[in-house]
């Protein structure tokens, strides 16, 4: 049966709204993120300058500076949940965007190990440590607004802008690097370059914080000043969905850090020799990661969350140790390619729908809370610490063993996903939509859903 005029006018304004608000809410995910994978994509030439020259272990050194910034998404995941669930998600994502921004704009102007001597790489380290605090609270915060904020219907759609958006910082990133390489020369790239990549990081933010001035609050209304949750209450009330959150987040978070940071940086050791061959094939790759997350979340609307998941999880289990022991040997650009875009269609599985999933785990008074933490600490002990792991197995050669790990890292969340998610669950997210009733109601929702 067709919707009467009436009803179509009333849902065009809250779809529009949704758009302009998902818009708000991702672009400073956008620059978040790119000031991440700025640091990856430079870290090649970010050895020379912080690293005394002829230091053999200088590319592991860079990758745990990499992975020593997940130390503090935790801390920061619970500072941001609990400002994001008392006080609001607006200000809250204004406050870690502009964090971020300084981080970068001090990473850009830091001195060098040749004038600062060993005093460079602590400062290097220290803004780290702050970028990943930021981080920690970006994404709990940002995928709970963005779950919030969009239409019965279709979160699965507008949550997959997320990861549109933070696929988009690699992309960004990749591009700047692309740019620098068509007019400048390596050793230029390495005395200059990845400074000019850290403040357009700074620069962009300036915008972010204007946009996200005007968008709107998310926090549903019987959550704001009258209850905020607490650390007590998430452990008591809702260790389950917390247990859950970790757990769905374990595989995939590996899996999309063997996969997008791992994968590039297997493309640029192959075509050494041609590093713009090995820019175009990674660039064209995350393009395409980035443009079929809004597919993966159209089609979860559709069939549920959890048919996505799993595919993810049998595709990675089976797929993984082919990905990681062939893709160094292909030398053929549209071969490489070909393997690395296939792996990220894979990938899309998890990546176009895990923030909605994790955000449909709790209410709303303790959803930045408790999606937040349940992330930064499986991103913290196994996302951010697998590419230090693919660089020490690589030393050792023990690329077997980083492979089996990575396997059973997404088995354990395949588990999950196939005997503790459910399909088409009311959500605590349905609940609040539905208005005073449906929250009197909300108090059954107490199992992990899969989707709305």
């Amino acid at each position: 049966m067709s919707k009467c005029p009436t009803e179509a006018t009333s849902e065009a304004p809250g779809i529009r709204r949704a758009v302009l608000n998902t818009i708000r809410g991702s672009s400073g995910n956008l620059v978040e993120w790119y000031d991440v994978y700025v640091f990856t994509v430079f870290a090649s030439y970010l050895q020379s300058s912080f690293f005394a020259d002829g230091e053999p272990n200088a590319g592991i050194y860079t990758m745990a500076i990499f992975a020593v910034t997940f130390l503090m998404r935790p801390i920061g995941a619970w500072f941001f949940g609990r400002y994001a669930d008392r006080h609001g998600r607006r200000p809250a994502l204004v406050f870690s965007i502009s964090l971020m921004a300084g981080a970068s704009l001090v990473i850009a102007l830091t001195p060098t190990v040749h004038v600062i001597g060993s005093a460079a790489v602590v400062m290097l380290v220290l803004c780290r440590l702050v970028q990943g605090f930021a981080t920690g609270g970006e994404y709990g915060t940002s995928a709970t607004y963005m779950s919030e904020a969009a239409t019965p219907g279709l979160r699965g759609f507008f949550s997959s802008f997320q990861y549109v958006t933070l696929v988009g910082g690699h992309v960004l990133a990749q591009i700047t690097l692309l740019v620098q390489q068509v007019i400048l020369t390596d050793e230029q790239i390495a005395a200059f370059g990845w400074r000019i990549a850290f403040g357009i990081g700074a620069v962009g933010a300036v915008v972010v914080f204007w946009l996200r001035q005007h968008m709107d609050e998310s926090l549903p209304e019987t959550s704001g000043a009258r209850r905020s949750g607490s650390m007590a209450e998430l452990l008591t009330a809702y260790p389950r969905q917390l247990l859950v959150c970790f757990l769905v987040t374990l595989g995939g978070t590996v899996a999309f850090y063997t996969y997008s940071v791992n994968g590039p940086l297997i493309i640029k050791s192959t075509y050494v020799d041609s590093p713009m061959t090995g820019t175009w094939i990674n660039l064209a790759a995350l393009i395409l990661l980035m443009v079929i997350q809004p597919l993966g979340g159209i089609l979860s609307d559709r069939i549920g969350r959890k048919p996505l998941l799993v595919g993810f999880g049998v595709a990675g289990v089976v797929w993984t140790w082919t990905f990681l022991t062939l893709l160094p040997q292909v030398t053929t650009p549209w071969a490489s390619f070909l393997l690395l875009a296939g792996t990220y269609v894979i990938l899309t599985g998890y990546t176009s729908i895990n923030a909605v999933v994790k955000a449909e785990l709790f209410p709303g008074h303790i959803r930045a809370l408790g999606v937040g933490l349940g992330y930064a600490l499986a991103n913290s002990m196994f996302g951010g610490t697998a590419p230090l792991a693919y660089e020490a197995a690589i030393k050792r050669d023990a690329l077997d063993a980083f492979a089996i790990y990575v396997t059973a890292a997404i088995a354990v969340s395949l588990v999950v996903y196939v005997f503790v998610l459910r399909n088409r669950e009311l959500s605590f997210l349905d609940a609040e939509e539905a208005g005073p009733a449906g929250r009197a109601a909300s108090g059954s929702v107490a199992k992990p859903a899969a989707t709305s």
